[in-house]
């Protein structure tokens, strides 16, 4: 058991941690990129490596069984090790080619970025860039991407951040709706405007109280979670909607919407990048791309 413990094989651990975490060998290979019968095998050659049964099977089921139970701890503990192994050797990597991830809100991904990456290809045509377009908070420790424009501070203590400005927002209302329905003239008028909500509009109203306006949940007529699809219903039309001057400027036949009257409101943007990769002389350059040439 001893000697089994010193030299089990690292790639069947990750996948008996893999699979504890999600519950089935489809989940563990999808979130590994293998296939599920390598990664049975990888489990039931670690359960023959260290001499015990880690997971009891219940037709389709996995369950950790007592064994399991007691290693799945060390194991966590190895896997974050092995994590941080992996981020100390990118922050040593001196190459300018290679490949870096960069995580964006969807807004951010679709219209400001790719002005942003055509400039940077045009300074550092070894370096491909990878999207990853998605409005939930990716995890750089765990390497969900290498950089991440946020619009909410980091809390963690081993991520670099850097505040790179704060950005005012506006109503906006197409100029098609305009016509329909006439722009509101006064802060009382929008207790009849129709407005188009980004996310639940439980969650969105108590987010729009430091506009101070007579809004209510029946003046949400559509909404979405997409920040692009909200801002394409209020480009055809469809409401007035919230967003940043930075795009409400470059997008044509939209107009803001008592921009002196409603009270402003700004939201900051921070670049955030795992402190070790941070040394990356790779992912050193594209952050300071980023802040340099991102649009304010």
């Amino acid at each position: 058991m001893d000697h089994a413990l010193m030299s089990f094989d690292w790639n069947r651990g990750r996948a008996f941690l893999a699979t504890a975490e999600h519950g089935s060998l489809s989940a563990a290979a999808r979130a590994l990129g293998m296939t599920q019968p390598t990664l049975g095998r990888q489990v039931a050659g670690l359960e023959e490596e260290l001499g015990v049964l880690l997971f009891d099977r219940v037709g389709k089921a996995l369950i950790l069984t007592e064994a399991g139970r007691k290693l799945l701890d060390h194991f966590r503990r190895m896997g974050a090790a092995a994590e941080r192994i992996s981020l100390a050797a990118s922050g040593q990597a001196t190459s300018v080619e290679g490949q870096v991830s960069i995580s964006a809100s969807d807004v951010t991904a679709a219209y400001l970025l790719p002005q942003v990456l055509s400039q940077l290809h045009r300074a550092a045509p070894g370096i491909t860039i990878e999207v990853v377009a998605s409005n939930a908070l990716s995890d750089l420790r765990r390497r969900e991407a290498d950089i991440a424009i946020r619009h909410v501070r980091p809390a963690q203590a081993d991520l670099t951040a850097r505040l790179l400005f704060r950005t005012p927002a506006h109503f906006y209302a197409a100029r098609s709706y305009a016509a329909e329905h006439g722009l509101p003239r006064t802060i009382a008028d929008f207790a009849h405007a129709r407005i188009i909500g980004y996310g639940d509009p439980a969650r969105m109203l108590p987010q729009l109280a430091s506009f101070r306006l007579p809004l209510t949940p029946r003046n949400i007529v559509h909404w979405s979670e997409s920040g692009i699809v909200g801002w394409e219903m209020v480009r055809q039309g469809l409401g007035l909607g919230v967003m940043s001057q930075t795009l409400g400027a470059r997008t044509a036949d939209v107009v803001p919407v008592l921009p002196d009257q409603v009270p402003e409101i700004t939201f900051p943007t921070w670049l955030v990048a795992h402190r070790e990769l941070h040394s990356n002389r790779r992912i050193r350059l594209v952050f300071d791309f980023l802040a340099e040439h991102l649009p304010r």
